[in-house]
């Protein structure tokens, strides 16, 4: 859903709603039929009970969120390393041409992969898959060429050490692929909008306590926002900074 990947819709969205659940509860359901003061103890517990699952919800989702932030972090920072690594590896190519054409590479490849983390264009996105695709085949045909001229373990280890590279630019695209489920958004915003209902349902005074009322799902929105923005990678405030990248950029300018 588009709307996911905007943190302060959802917030937006979630609060009209949440809010507009409770005022239905409090004027139309209690004009519907009036919560006897008889049922009003089991009434209670199931609003407690509702409340609780409500949170026992958002707090898994919240987990699920900060899990699949720190597998992109660990990812990115994994790439950084088999780029590294391989930049080192390049003194094992068998000419020092290959080497030297397979630093240049590698130097622009973390160049986009920098940009990769940091772009918030759609436009800007595609055109940087496009550059870290050629890349890549350019990349691959090279240390590919090289090993093939003399096939022997030295220069297997540079042909494994871009596998790795290739691998792990895969894995950091997967990672930022796995986003909660839809269909964890739609359940868990529907326990919240019944929690709310009923919170509007159980309240004794709805005139004088529509401030009150608002705390709720003000607080539940507020909620919702965080993880939609840990959750999303590209928009919010709470992303991942490609830092390892970004310094190994760096080190191999002064290199």
């Amino acid at each position: 859903m588009i709307l996911l990947d905007h943190p302060f819709l959802v917030f937006t969205c979630s609060f009209l709603l949440l809010s507009l659940a409770t005022f239905a509860g409090a004027t139309v359901l209690t004009r519907w039929r009036r919560l006897d003061p008889a049922i009003r103890s089991d009434f209670g517990t199931i609003l407690a009970t509702t409340l609780t699952l409500n949170g026992l919800i958002i707090g898994f989702t919240f987990s699920m969120a900060i899990g699949r932030y720190e597998q992109r972090k660990n990812n990115e920072e994994v790439e950084a390393n088999a780029i590294g690594t391989e930049y080192l590896r390049a003194d094992l190519m068998t000419t020092p041409d290959a080497a030297a054409k397979v630093r240049a590479l590698l130097e622009e490849y973390v160049r986009q992969r920098v940009l990769y983390y940091l772009a918030d264009d759609d436009n800007e996105m595609r055109q940087n898959m496009s550059r870290t695709s050629a890349l890549q085949k350019e990349l691959w045909a090279a240390v590919r060429s090289s090993a093939a001229a003399q096939p022997t373990v030295i220069s297997a280890l540079a042909v494994a050490g871009m596998n790795d590279v290739l691998n792990s630019q895969g894995y950091t695209q997967a990672s930022w692929w796995n986003r909660i489920p839809t269909s964890a958004w739609i359940l868990m915003a529907a326990i919240a909008v019944i929690s709310h209902v009923l919170v509007g349902y159980g309240t004794r005074n709805a005139k004088s306590e529509h401030l009150l009322l608002m705390v709720l799902p003000l607080v539940v929105s507020i909620s919702f926002l965080l993880i939609a923005d840990i959750d999303s990678p590209r928009s919010g405030i709470i992303r991942v900074i490609p830092q390892n990248l970004m310094s190994l950029s760096q080190s191999m300018q002064v290199r």
